[in-house]
């Protein structure tokens, strides 16, 4: 994809986080935007912020754990934007609990959000983007794609499963003019730890807030850094992008200890 300009972009979770950050800088690039959320209000002032004559926007309330709804959902894109040639994949929740105690209610909710949601975008949208022999389909993983921690089973369970996919999903459309990239941010700066079904803790706790305050002072990267680089990582159709440097140093470290690296990342939160 040699520029952004001019083309169809869809995100989902685009009402707050990274989401909306894309969403804003994806129109600075020029892009028109379909924009889903399962927030109609974080999506209609969004809307009215990026407003531009020149712009095509539409919003659209999404469970991306709706298959029916995400196919339909395709569908409105078409027929409103003419086809997509970006899709990112980007809604996502997360849970904290040891695997021993975490429900299987709280198990599927993740999972149907982080990981079929990713599948359920992907696949929506390829017909489109394969008919038109051109574009991009961007799936966020996280840090937690590439290295595991305690009290993340489900939320690593779902980022290495994004991961598998859209790696396979990248070789398979070699030489189709579609491509695909793969997004593993560390600590950012948004709200996911606090709207996170949260039990326990990395260091068996229970206080949500103090978890949440942790998280804080982990998240380095702001919003609006991830989307630039995520952007870059579009112009230049890399398969994988870290986001962070403490999403360098964790790839770092799992690449050179790969059995002993749960060791090492317990020493250094200890430290922290």
């Amino acid at each position: 994809m040699q520029g952004l300009a001019g083309k169809v972009a869809v995100i989902t979770g685009a009402g707050s986080g990274i989401g909306r950050a894309l969403a804003q800088a994806l129109a600075e690039e020029g892009c028109h935007l379909a924009l889903a959320d399962i927030n109609e209000d974080n999506l209609h002032s969004l809307s009215q912020e990026l407003q531009h004559p020149e712009r095509r926007i539409s919003c659209h309330r999404l469970d991306v754990a709706d298959r029916e709804a995400v196919f339909a959902f395709a569908d409105q894109v078409r027929e409103q934007h003419g086809g997509a040639y970006l899709v990112i994949n980007n809604a996502g929740v997360a849970v904290s609990q040891s695997i021993a105690e975490l429900s299987y209610a709280d198990f599927e909710w993740l999972m149907n959000i982080n990981f079929w949601g990713v599948v359920h975008g992907s696949k929506a949208f390829l017909p489109q983007l394969l008919a038109n022999g051109s574009g991009h389909i961007v799936n966020l993983s996280s840090i937690f794609g590439i290295v595991s921690l305690p009290s993340q089973g489900a939320y690593n369970a779902s980022k290495f499963a994004v991961r598998g996919f859209t790696e396979a999903l990248r070789q398979e459309l070699c030489h189709t003019g579609v491509s695909a990239s793969c997004v593993h941010p560390g600590g950012i700066k948004t709200n996911i730890a606090r709207a996170a079904r949260f039990y326990k803790g990395i260091d068996g706790q229970r206080d949500a807030e103090r978890a949440a305050q942790a998280f804080d002072k982990l998240a380095r990267t702001t919003p609006q850094q991830a989307a630039a680089r995520i952007i870059q990582g579009i112009k230049a159709r890399r398969p994988r992008i870290l986001i962070g440097q403490d999403a360098h140093l964790l790839d770092w470290i799992q690449r050179l200890f790969p059995s002993r690296y749960p060791k090492l990342l317990a020493r250094l939160l200890k430290a922290r």
